[in-house]
């Protein structure tokens, strides 16, 4: 029987029910909980370190109407990283392979941040599809490439992260697959692809990190933009 290499990226189920859900809450399990006293473990300790020093970096150039969204935008970069990283694991799921899942987290963030520009500062908010200084021929030609450009943010964030995690999920199962076809045949060549798949795979989590990152930095500027 012949497998389709997409496969991987459906939805598995059990008793008829999508697994996707645990696969969403597991993550959460995952991170220890800070507990009341003054002094905790190292792995407390660290956690606390790295989270603080991300949220100095990502509110750094916000004012501090941005500043209420710090716990949001970690929080969802966390949570990108952890479901990246475990989908890289032997026989599990990647969620954020899922359009819908991405385009879930992607339409309601930047809607929001479009909904704070135009309550706080809409002439600034509208003053963004016009450039200044724009010839008065092409303002209304330039008003609807903004637009455009406005409306598909969305779907330029959940399409580059499904894209990425997709591609490199495909590449690995393809060089796998080639390495178990070639071993019998000839096994110094199936140990060089093997080494490929090996450096392959520390690519891929580097990619599961940096792609959670610029999810959340996107996400960021287009709040810059609206606060």
């Amino acid at each position: 029987m012949m497998v389709s290499f997409f496969d991987q990226f459906a939805s598995p189920l059990y008793l008829g029910i999508p697994l996707i859900a645990i696969a969403i809450t597991l993550p959460w399990v995952l991170y220890p909980t800070p507990s009341s006293r003054w002094i905790n473990n190292r792995l407390i300790t660290v956690q606390g370190w790295l989270i603080n020093r991300f949220t100095n970096q990502l509110m750094l150039p916000l004012n501090m109407g941005g500043h209420k969204w710090a716990l949001l935008l970690v929080s969802l970069m966390i949570f990108l990283i952890t479901i990246n990283m475990l989908g890289l694991l032997p026989y599990t799921f990647t969620p954020t392979t899922q359009l819908s899942l991405n385009m879930g987290f992607a339409v309601p963030l930047w809607l929001a941040t479009v909904i704070i520009g135009m309550r706080n500062q809409p002439t600034v908010a509208l003053g963004h599809l016009l450039p200044e200084g724009t010839p008065i021929p092409l303002i209304p030609v330039l008003i609807i490439i903004e637009t455009i450009s406005l409306f598909i943010r969305p779907l330029a964030l959940g399409v580059r992260l499904t894209a990425n995690l997709t591609a490199g999920h495909l590449l690995i199962q393809l060089i796998a697959t080639a390495v178990f076809v070639l071993l019998p045949m000839m096994p110094t060549v199936a140990i060089l692809t093997a080494t490929v798949l090996f450096l392959l795979t520390l690519l891929e989590v580097a990619v599961a990190m940096i792609q959670a990152y610029v999810f959340v930095l996107l996400l960021k500027l287009y709040l810059r933009e609206n606060v």
